[in-house]
C-alpha cells in the first residue's frame, strides 16, 4: 500500500472516531476532483454542489460502513460519490420515487464490494490517461451504452428502452464494452 493510502486510511479511521478535522483534510483533497464526477453526471452546477456536500456528509455519518480490511479509501469515496450522483439524477428524472431509509440507503449509495485494484489517487490520475486512451479505442457503441449506463445513470432496462434493443443485447454490449476496456488497460500497462 502506497503512502497516500495509507494516509487516506489512517484518515478515514479518525472520521470514525469523529475527528472533523480529518474530515476536513479529505474533503480539500478529494473535492475537486469528486465535483467534476458529479457535475458530469447530474449537469448542474448547483445540483453537484448539493451532491457533493451529502457524500461528505454521507462519510461522516456512514464511514463504519466501510471495510477497513480493504485500505483502497479513494476508490471507496469514488465508487460512493458516483453512487450518490447517479442515485440523485435518478430521482431528479423521477426514476425512484423511494425515500431512503438508512437500510435503502446503505444498500443503493455506499459501496460494499472491492473487486478492483487497489490504488490511490496519484495513480487514479496516472491511470486516467490510460483510460481515456481505451476508451477512444472503443467502438462508438460501446462508449455510448456506457455513458449512458454510468454518467447518465440509465438502467439497463431503460438503456434497452431508449435504443430499442432487446435487454439481453444491452447487457451483452456493456460486458463486452468493460472487458474490452479491462483488455486494453491492462495491454497500457504491460
Amino acid at each position: 500500500m502506497n503512502k497516500t493510502n495509507s494516509n487516506d486510511y489512517e484518515l478515514l479511521q479518525r472520521v470514525l472516531k469523529r475527528d472533523s478535522k480529518a474530515l476536513e483534510v479529505l474533503y480539500d483533497k478529494y473535492s475537486p476532483l469528486l465535483f467534476t464526477l458529479i457535475k458530469r453526471i447530474v449537469k448542474d452546477e448547483k445540483l453537484a454542489e448539493e451532491v457533493l456536500a451529502d457524500v461528505f456528509v454521507i462519510i461522516w455519518q456512514k464511514t463504519g460502513y466501510y471495510n477497513f480490511d480493504h485500505k483502497n479509501v479513494f476508490s471507496w469515496i469514488v465508487l460512493l460519490t458516483k453512487n450518490k450522483a447517479v442515485d440523485t439524477l435518478r430521482r431528479q428524472n423521477g426514476s425512484t420515487k423511494n425515500e431512503y431509509d438508512d437500510i435503502f440507503e446503505n444498500t443503493v449509495i455506499i459501496p460494499t464490494v472491492y473487486d478492483y485494484n487497489e490504488f490511490g489517487f496519484e495513480e487514479a490520475i496516472v491511470r486516467g490517461e490510460q483510460l481515456k486512451t481505451a476508451v477512444s479505442k472503443l467502438t462508438e457503441a460501446q462508449r455510448y451504452v456506457l455513458q449512458l449506463a454510468f454518467f447518465e445513470g440509465m438502467t439497463q432496462s431503460e438503456i434497452a428502452a431508449k435504443l430499442k434493443i432487446p435487454l439481453p443485447t444491452v447487457k451483452s454490449k456493456i460486458k463486452v464494452a468493460l472487458n474490452t476496456l479491462k483488455e486494453k488497460m491492462n495491454s497500457e500497462e504491460a
